[in-house]
This record gives C-alpha cells, structure tokens and sequence, in this order.
C-alpha cells in the first residue's frame, strides 16, 4: 500500500473538517490557557458568534456569564486527571445560554445541553487542550419535566378529595399515623380536631344535595383560611372534617375550634339567591401518650364530638 501524497492528505483533512463543521451536536476545543481553537457551526449557528470573532479568544471574556469558578475546576480536572468529564441538563440547564427552536418544545426559550469535556493529547504525549460537545437535549428534557409534573398531579389527585380540594381520608389518616408516631418519638405537642355540619341532613333533604354539597365546599373554604400551612386538613367523612394542628397543645387547638365554630356561625351561604345558615361541632384531642396508637388518638376526639353534639351542638368539647 502506498502511502497517502500530500494532496490526499489535504482532501482527507478538508472533508474530515467539514464533516466536524456540520455535525448537529457543538463542538469546540479549548486550550490550556482557555483559548477557543475550534468553533464548528452549530456553535457559530446558536451562538450568532462566527468563529473568526471567537478563535483565539478567551471563553471567558467571549462569555462572560459563565460561571467562572465552577467551569474552572471542571477543566483542571479534564486537564490534571487527563479523564473525560460530563454534565448533564439535570446538574445545570445549559452551559451556553442557546435560544431553543425545537419545534416540539417550543414552550421553552434556552435550549437544554449535555456536556462531554475530553482532554486532548498533543503528538508530544501531553494534554494541552480540551474539547467539548455540546448536546441539545431540550426535547429530552422538555418531556422528562413534562412526565414528571403529570406524575405529580396524579399523586395530587389521588390524594386530594374533589369537593373540597382538601386532603381525602385516606392520605389525612396516613398524616394521622405520621403524627403520632413523630409524637411518640419528640413529645412534641399536637392536637386533632374532628368537627361536623350540624343537621346536614335535614340541609339536604330541605335544600337538595347540591345545596349540601355548597355547604361542604364553604366550610372547607373556611378551613384554608383559618388553618397554618403546616397544619394538615381534610375531609374524613359525608361532613366530617379533621385537622391536625402540628407542634399545638390543647389549648391553641381550642382557640382555632372556636374561631372555626363562630366563622361557620356567622357567615351566610349563598345558594340559588338564599341564604343558608349552619353550624358545627367540634373535638379536640391533644396527642397523649396514654394511647396506643393514632386510632385511639382519633376515637378520643370521636368521643369529644359526640359529647359536643350531644350536649346541644354548635360547640367544642375537650377531654
């Protein structure tokens, strides 16, 4: 086999330098002092820097948003450990801030990258530049966001009672169980209010369900607005409610069950141009470490809404 002639050589490094020129992925390479050496069309294309503006320059004053520091010690590393480095869209969004004109994901102005950093040996053995590729994954990351936020409304919805938008029974018994076995270990204060509509029967058999359902939605309105974000809320039963009031003695619970007891009182229900009027009754239970487990915690404030209701209703009661 003969060897290549200079002519042939010069046309192999022609093509071989516009097939790196054309390739849909960034590549540029790096001197030891971080001087731009290559700049192929993608990055002059997303950039809007041509590469005679760009070779010989420092990144760094070509970018100055850069952040500085953390770049620095990724390219010592390549250049120090002569081993390749990565960065991924889920360690930082992009290096270079790239508009995105992915038709798919056009929803999101930056385009997302992933970055391989490979050190590169010069004929004498030594690593005095570096390369990098620089990936466009913004449809990648675009849908992964995407999944990721379903799968969060999902939970949100399986876990979210659809009336009220309060927590459904089965999560808020979940927190219950939290709660007290978080109480067991701190001894941390905590209190349970189990609160109901007082004769919601006779609102809906006079009104009709509809009418019941707008009292249901009033008083979990009522709720939000009265509870702390740290307390937790939800719908147990038909028209039974429960809150638990975290890091709260008994004392502040009956505070909040009678601000709750009063508001419900006094604020009318507009349904179908009538005003509707209820009240409600309310237990309280300060987490105690006499019980056994959260369902004794939760009979215990059973019993004090029993006990408020049949004392005449329209009240708290705690034991």
């Amino acid at each position: 086999m003969t060897p290549q002639t200079p002519r042939n050589e010069l046309h192999t490094l022609h093509w071989q330098m516009s097939l790196l020129d054309n390739l849909d992925v960034g590549l540029m390479v790096l001197d030891s002092d971080l001087k731009v050496a290559l700049w192929n069309n993608f990055m002059v294309n997303h950039s809007g820097l041509p590469s005679s503006q760009v070779q010989g320059q420092s990144l760094f004053s070509v970018f100055p948003e850069l952040d500085t520091l953390w770049f620095k010690r990724k390219l010592n590393s390549v250049l120090t450990l002569d081993n390749p480095a990565f960065m991924t869209w889920e360690e930082r969004p992009w290096l270079f801030r790239f508009n995105s004109y992915r038709p798919i994901t056009g929803s999101t102005r930056w385009m997302y990258q992933n970055v391989t950093l490979i050190p590169l040996t010069s004929p004498d053995g030594k690593i005095k530049q570096i390369g990098l590729i620089i990936y466009d994954v913004t449809d990648e990351a675009v849908s992964r966001q995407a999944l990721e936020k379903a799968n969060l409304e999902l939970s949100k919805l399986s876990r979210t009672d659809h009336l009220t938008g309060l927590n459904n029974r089965g999560y808020w018994e979940t927190c219950l169980q939290q709660e007290f076995e978080r109480f067991i270990r701190t001894q941390q204060p905590t209190s349970l209010i189990l609160l109901d509509i007082d004769h919601f029967k006779q609102v809906n058999d006079t009104q009709g369900h509809l009418a019941g359902d707008a009292v249901i939605r009033q008083l979990a309105d009522i709720i939000r607005q009265m509870i702390r974000t740290t307390d937790i809320a939800g719908r147990y039963g038909g028209e039974e409610f429960g809150i638990l009031l975290l890091n709260t003695p008994a004392v502040n619970a009956e505070i909040l069950a009678e601000r709750l007891r009063y508001a419900v009182e006094t604020r009318p229900i507009a349904y179908e141009g009538e005003q509707l009027m209820v009240t409600i009754s309310l237990g309280v239970a300060a987490a105690d470490n006499s019980f056994q487990d959260y369902q004794s915690w939760l009979e215990k404030a059973d019993q004090c809404l029993y006990q408020a209701k049949e004392s005449g209703r329209n009240q708290f009661v705690t034991l």
